[in-house]
């Protein structure tokens, strides 16, 4: 298996930030290097081991979307080789990992789409009967398609710190009507094309959410990640039925194993077991090969 990434030590570049996953360094003042590590966070703590080639599947799966999405929306991307811009001894880091982007105002919020009733959106349902703000039908079961994908933002925590779930008009608060709705309008129709594809392919994208961002001339971007087994909710089709939490293409196998723990879900955040880090690191290339038809080239 390949060596896995736990934090990028890139020299020839200012380190800017290191988030969960991601490490972000300045390229200059249009733009960006980032690097997706090999980290993994569950119940919002990194864990002390990385999973091997999570990093570049993630890449990988992301820069299919950017491209396959490329009509809806202009994306971060800047066409330039990470390998470019840093030191040749630096380039073994970024290789296939990293992405050259454009220096964009990201938005306040993050564009939750959901076609599926899970996870927190079926929480809410089960107290209120709504998810954001939006009444849904009576009688749902756990994980049932919606008969429309929902709209559902949420606000950005900081590291450590749970996203807050936002209606519609505390959206327009924060950003405006016009903004508001083509944010909420591009992120329906990228989820339901991805939606769409995935599906052909024996998977189902129950819910995702998207990072969008604005240039000098207020023009809306899609920035981040976009639609991979991180940032969205991917089951198997042929294990999926309502009534039931299906199985996932992420981080299950390592979230099934921290519940068995004597964890109180704070950090620092337990080792995993050799067995849980090669599952894991598999399930992300299977859910990018499976979606691409692709075989993961590293």
């Amino acid at each position: 298996m390949s060596q896995a990434l736990y934090e990028s030590s890139i020299t020839s570049l200012p380190l800017l930030a290191r988030g969960k996953v991601r490490d972000i360094y300045a390229v200059d003042d249009d733009k960006l290097l980032i690097v997706t590590s090999d980290r993994l966070s569950a119940f919002d703590v990194i864990l002390p081991d990385a999973i091997p080639l999570k990093g570049v599947v993630l890449t990988q799966t992301a820069l299919f979307w950017f491209d396959k999405l490329s009509h809806i929306l202009p994306g971060q991307l800047t066409g330039i080789a990470p390998e470019d811009i840093v030191a040749p001894n630096e380039r073994d880091q970024v290789r296939g990992r990293a992405l050259v982007v454009k220096r964009l105002k990201p938005l306040p919020i993050e564009a939750v789409v959901r076609g599926y009733i899970i996870g927190s959106g079926w929480k809410d349902y089960q107290k209120t009967g709504q998810v954001c703000g939006i009444t849904l039908p009576v009688g749902l079961q756990q994980a049932a398609k919606l008969e429309q994908p929902l709209f559902t933002p949420s606000t950005k925590a900081e590291q450590g710190e749970h996203d807050e779930n936002i209606d519609y008009a505390q959206c327009v608060a924060l950003m405006g009507e016009e903004l508001s709705a083509k944010t909420r309008d591009a992120a329906i129709q990228l989820y339901s094309e991805a939606r769409d594809f995935a599906a052909e392919r024996g998977i189902i994208i129950a819910d995702t959410k998207f990072e969008f961002g604005l240039d000098a001339a207020g023009v809306l971007h899609l920035i981040d990640e976009a639609l991979t087994p991180d940032s969205s909710r991917f089951w198997p089709a042929d294990s999926y039925a309502e009534g039931i939490s299906p199985p996932s293409f992420d981080k299950q196998f390592v979230r099934d194993y921290l519940e068995t723990l004597d964890w109180d879900k704070t950090a620092p955040g337990p080792r995993l077991p050799a067995d849980i880090i090669a599952k894991t690191s598999a399930k992300y290339v299977e859910a990018y090969e499976r979606l691409t038809g692709k075989t993961l080239a590293y």
